[in-house]
């Protein structure tokens, strides 16, 4: 999958001198020589990075499902360790992981590597890991009308491992039911056990 570098963000395109410039000022207040060599490109290479990592905004995540078929498969599908990267909204520090997303299809499929475009939409923007999981489920349950979806992201957070409290390692795990997963423990525990295989 080519990812959302496919999708840049024409915010950052169109404001480039803008961001450029204050990524200089804000180097030159932490105490940085902007004209030292290692910074020189620096502005720019940070522009160019932020049209990238937040290229989500240049899509609605609904979008990325692209086209669906109708299918009368109605047994769960389940496309796991698809590997996000975003900005907490707090810190603006990276966190990333892994998505795992399931669903039982009431006649409607989606192209699987959409799936993993759906992720991308919702990750490359400033985020919480909370709404990543409930917008992934809620985008699926609206678009593809299915059965039930079941979402389960894993996150590592830099803003809570390499600040603040620094617990290197830890995981944040959050996860969303809709439809039939909400009210049978079964789904669930299904869904779950195909994620450790």
């Amino acid at each position: 999958m080519a990812g959302l570098k496919d999708y840049l963000n024409t915010n950052v395109t169109r404001n480039r001198e803008q961001v450029e410039y204050h990524v200089r000022e804000i180097l030159k207040l932490i105490g940085e020589d902007v004209e030292r060599e290692g910074l020189l490109d620096t502005p720019a290479r940070v522009t160019r990075m932020y049209e990238e990592i937040f290229g989500g905004y240049a899509i609605d995540p609904r979008d990325a499902l692209g086209v669906t078929f109708d299918e009368q498969h109605e047994e769960l599908v389940i496309v796991k360790d698809i590997v996000y990267y975003s900005q907490c909204e707090h810190h603006m520090a990276p966190f990333f992981g892994k998505a795992h997303i399931g669903y039982i299809p009431s006649g409607k499929i989606a192209g699987l590597s959409k799936l993993a475009r759906l992720v991308e939409a919702v990750t490359r923007r400033l985020q919480v890991q909370e709404r990543i999981t409930s917008q992934i489920a809620d985008i699926l349950d609206d678009v593809l009308k299915p059965n039930g979806v079941m979402v389960v992201v894993e996150g590592e957070h830099l803003c809570m491992c390499s600040r603040g409290v620094k617990k290197y390692g830890s995981k944040t795990v959050t996860s969303a039911v809709r439809g039939q997963f909400r009210g049978s423990s079964a789904l669930r525990s299904e869904f779950l056990s195909l994620l450790k295989e």
